[in-house]
């Protein structure tokens, strides 16, 4: 009973309270739009913002500070600009990052009737209506294949959210920057990709895979291109028409000019390139399907024949040195009739060596930095890129390389000519001199070594002992040359595109471009896995053999290997001049030893990476 005072007296300043406080809150709720078209109805109508996105919101949903209707209609209350995040907060948060925003516009500066607003989800065409209303200068957009199929209702036709985005518009960067360059590609490859699409709407459904398959596509690949050519650059932006439509900017009598914004010296003829040809499409690039297959009937064939070759010696290799191993635990010593078997001899000369040496570094310059382009596609190769700092610095290093190679072809031109015309130590006529055993021509006595090592390799005959040049090394000579024309010859002219476009068909360098690449994957593939065994990989040989470095050889090791040599050399009493009075120097071997090694690790590993490509 102690509580009834308490109890009475809450009751009583409920009665007071709660009076007010209705009063209060009936004065801050909502008001039927209604009442506040009383005084708006001239400039909004009833019907419409019922029948708008907002008609089921009060007014006061949005005019916030209307809700104490008294002071609002006093004009004691000012109304504060509408804040839409307060329902839109995922599109306002978008449009603040937007350069709408950050150059003044607001949501109503496209949504411009916000009170008759109706629902326009999913309504390209409305989409694009607003945007043209300011942007006038992309009119043009509505004559193209794209605005027109838009226009007729065409779901699949881009709309410029699409292409532009909704909410988060963001600014287009300028041409000369990687972003800008991208953003030209980036719009177009999303739909373009899609190949259901383009097929019901009777597109070319291989645009995507031809373009990234170009070297313009293969730098947007790599995400680094600053000068390649994107979609819109030769299809335009806007303005994309059909190819048949003679204002189209990829229409034969305009073709040239489109491609003149990047190559100055464009001709007619240069724009005959096949811009989405496909090696695969034999009726309507039948020139680079025929080049394809014969580049890889060539590639096929050779690492065919090359591996099956080094397989066979590595097993043959492999037993005969275990064969001499138990003749040593045994007490046979191998040639242990030769004098003094560990005396050096001069295999090679320093301007062997140093050629050999630029070999090496234009070699492993144009791998590296051509392979990350050829396999585009994969992590590593972008990895590769980012390391050389981008598509443009590879393509400097790559040419730089190019040209050492020119310079050791010309040597090695100049020392084929010393070789049969000018040197007095070499007995014999130009012919005998071609052909002889010292010259690197093959000539009928490597048919009878390569028989010889076939039946060496299947345990049939004993192991022949070779002249000066062994077969394969006469191989590897002689792919030098053909290397040259091939890859240089196609690399030229990829390198100076508009200088042999005034004279040659721009599907030139469609051609030019396969041979070019699948010529280097050859090379790579052979010096790195064949090149690499017959060297350094075989038993014999493992882990290097240092002779092109150093020159040097030991008496033992020359019988064994070119016994033949040795033979002709000791009838003609010119032994004494190759041999070594001061074997080369600590330092050297540690240097070029340690340079022969990174070599030889990098090659294996562009060996493994394009594996990984392939196997992917």
């Amino acid at each position: 009973m102690r509580r009834t005072p308490a109890l009475l007296a809450v009751l009583v300043l409920s009665v007071l309270l709660i009076p007010a406080m209705l009063h209060a809150a009936v004065e801050k709720m909502a008001y039927d739009p209604e009442n506040c078209l009383g005084c708006h109805g001239s400039k909004i109508s009833l019907e419409r913002f019922a029948a708008s996105v907002h008609g089921k919101n009060g007014c006061t949903s949005c005019h916030l500070q209307s809700a104490e209707l008294k002071k609002h209609m006093s004009g004691f209350t000012k109304l504060d600009k509408v804040n839409c995040a307060g329902c839109h907060s995922s599109q306002a948060k978008e449009f603040a990052e937007s350069v709408h925003a950050k150059n003044g516009l607001t949501c109503t500066s496209c949504h411009t009737d916000i009170h008759g607003l109706t629902r326009q989800k999913n309504d390209k065409k409305a989409v694009s209506q607003a945007c043209l209303k300011c942007h006038e200068n992309q009119k043009e957009y509505l004559g193209s294949v794209h605005g027109v199929a838009l226009m007729k209702g065409n779901p699949d036709a881009p709309s410029c959210a699409d292409c532009h985005g909704l909410h988060q518009i963001k600014k287009i960067e300028a041409a000369n920057t990687v972003a800008g360059r991208m953003f030209h590609s980036d719009t177009c490859i999303p739909c373009h990709s899609n190949e259901e699409m383009m097929h019901r709407n009777h597109v070319n459904g291989h645009a995507v895979e031809t373009y990234l398959e170009s070297y313009h596509g293969k730098g947007y690949r790599l995400g680094m291109l600053e000068k390649g050519a994107g979609c819109s650059d030769c299809h335009t932006a806007h303005n994309v028409l059909n190819k048949e439509n003679p204002q189209s900017s990829i229409h034969p009598n305009n073709a040239a000019k489109a491609c003149a914004q990047c190559h100055t010296k464009a001709t007619a003829l240069f724009a005959k390139f096949y811009s989405h040809g496909s090696h695969h499409d034999r009726q309507n690039y039948p020139l680079m399907y025929w080049t394809f297959k014969a580049m890889t009937g060539l590639l096929v064939g050779t690492f065919a024949v090359f591996w099956l070759h080094t397989l066979l010696w590595m097993i043959r290799g492999f037993v005969e040195n275990r064969e001499k191993q138990k003749a040593l635990a045994a007490g046979h010593v191998h040639h242990q009739h030769i004098e003094e078997p560990h005396k050096l001899y001069y295999r090679f000369t320093k301007r062997h060596i140093f050629l050999h040496f630029t070999v090496i570094v234009s070699f492993m310059g144009l791998s590296l930095t051509g392979l990350p382009l050829k396999f585009s596609d994969q992590a590593w190769a972008v990895s590769m890129m980012n390391f050389f700092g981008g598509v443009e610095n590879a393509g400097l290093i790559h040419r730089g390389c190019a040209v050492l190679t020119g310079f050791y072809f010309l040597s090695a031109l100049y020392m084929c000519v010393d070789f049969l015309f000018l040197r007095k130590d070499i007995p014999g006529n130009f012919l005998q001199r071609m052909f002889g055993p010292d010259s690197l021509m093959p000539n009928l006595r490597d048919i009878k070594d390569v028989t010889g090592m076939v039946k060496w390799f299947l345990f049939k005959g004993p192991k022949p002992t070779f002249d000066r040049w062994t077969y394969w090394e006469k191989f590897d000579f002689i792919a030098v040359f053909w290397g040259m024309f091939a890859i240089g010859g196609s690399g030229l002219m990829l390198w100076f595109p508009e200088f042999f476009g005034q004279f040659l068909p721009g599907w030139a360098f469609n051609l030019a471009t396969i041979v070019h690449s699948d010529e280097a994957l050859l090379a790579t593939g052979f010096i790195f896995t064949v090149h690499f065994f017959n060297t350094h990989g075989r038993p014999e040989k493992f882990p290097m053999d240092f002779v092109i470095f150093n020159g040097q050889m030991a008496k033992e090791e020359f019988i064994e290997e070119r016994g033949d040599q040795w033979k002709r050399y000791e009838e003609r009493g010119i032994l004494h001049h190759l041999e070594v009075r001061k074997p080369s120097g600590a330092l050297y071997d540690f240097v070029f030893k340690t340079f022969g090694f990174i070599a030889v690790i990098t090659g294996l590993s562009l060996v493994v990476a394009m594996l990984w490509a392939f196997l992917a």
